[in-house]
């Protein structure tokens, strides 16, 4: 990889080796083993949203990798008074090492980067949520160990994470059903570019349609940010496609609930069921960080891949 803009810029090596470095970095994490792969980088992490585990999980990373992160609130900036993104770009890749941006417009990234000299990260845009979804594939290796054959069921909104889990379908070889009701359906343009790359996606007419046997349960806000104007409508559209005990229980034995945070508790997923057995989203909310160093690693590391590997044994 290049940058990473979409989760499509993932390919199948990039994606296993990715699985297999950020399980190792967070095995050696857990023993206090620390890797300085990132000795002299520097991360710069732009916000034109706010944001919990996309920081903390980026500044640590960067932080635990050896190397250095700088947020810039948009509103410190002088992108705020109308400078180009383009030229913010050339400038920062003249003192940074890479930068990741949270992004109200997917096209500003993609402007970003293609003004950029130094690798890109999508940390969110309505578009893509790529840093997600590779927590969640990584997440969900852990609970079943692999993806391939397994059925991923998504309830909600059809957002950005949606989005990615769409797109993502060939590379993991998960059946991808959506339940979402139709005014918040994902982008058909998007649905067919999953099919396009190989994906087994399917249109569910209820969430019950959409859970029956599923391994992996997806839900989501039912306000994104930016969609608070909305929100009357929204409540009233998703009434019915609450993640709680009924539903759950009819996905297979041993299925696994995630959801990205923040959760409403009450809104879209219930207290017990975020919290009790089913769920993996304690474990997909840390497993941002494990990822993400693997993901910087990848595309910062002086070092080459056998290099680094030898690196990361020891």
């Amino acid at each position: 990889m290049k940058d990473l803009i979409s989760i499509l810029d993932v390919s199948v090596p990039d994606l296993e080796r990715l699985m297999a470095d950020a399980a190792r970095l967070k095995a050696e994490r857990a023993e206090g083993c620390c890797h300085p792969l990132l000795v002299g980088r520097s991360l710069a992490m732009i916000f034109e949203k706010p944001s919990t585990r996309t920081r903390v999980s980026f500044e640590v990373g960067m932080y635990e990798l050896g190397g250095h992160a700088l947020h810039l609130n948009q509103e410190d900036m002088q992108l705020r008074r109308g400078e180009a993104v383009s030229d913010t770009a050339r400038v920062l890749s003249r003192y940074v090492s890479a930068v990741m941006i949270r992004a109200n417009r997917h096209e500003t990234i993609e402007e970003f980067a293609a003004h950029a000299t130094v690798p890109v990260i999508n940390g969110l845009s309505d578009r893509e949520h790529p840093c997600q979804l590779l927590a969640d594939i990584f997440t969900i290796r852990e609970r079943f160990g692999r993806t391939d054959g397994l059925v991923a069921a998504w309830v909600g909104d059809g957002n950005n994470v949606c989005n990615s889990l769409i797109l993502a379908a060939g590379l993991t070889g998960m059946e991808v059903r959506v339940a979402a009701p139709a005014p918040y359906a994902p982008d058909p343009a998007v649905v067919a570019r999953g099919r396009a790359e190989g994906g087994r996606i399917i249109s569910a007419s209820t969430p019950e349609q959409a859970v029956a046997g599923a391994d992996v349960i997806f839900t989501d806000t039912w306000v994104s940010m930016g969609a608070e104007v909305e929100e009357a409508a929204r409540r009233q559209a998703f009434a019915g496609y609450r993640v709680d005990d009924r539903l759950v229980g009819l996905a297979a034995d041993g299925a696994v609930v995630l959801h990205c945070l923040p959760a409403h508790r009450g809104d879209e997923i219930t207290d017990d069921i975020l919290d009790g057995p089913r769920s993996a989203v304690w474990d997909e909310a840390e497993n941002r960080l494990h990822v993400q160093k693997a993901v910087l690693a990848s595309l910062l590391s002086p070092f080459d891949e056998r290099s680094f590997q030898q690196m990361l044994l020891g």
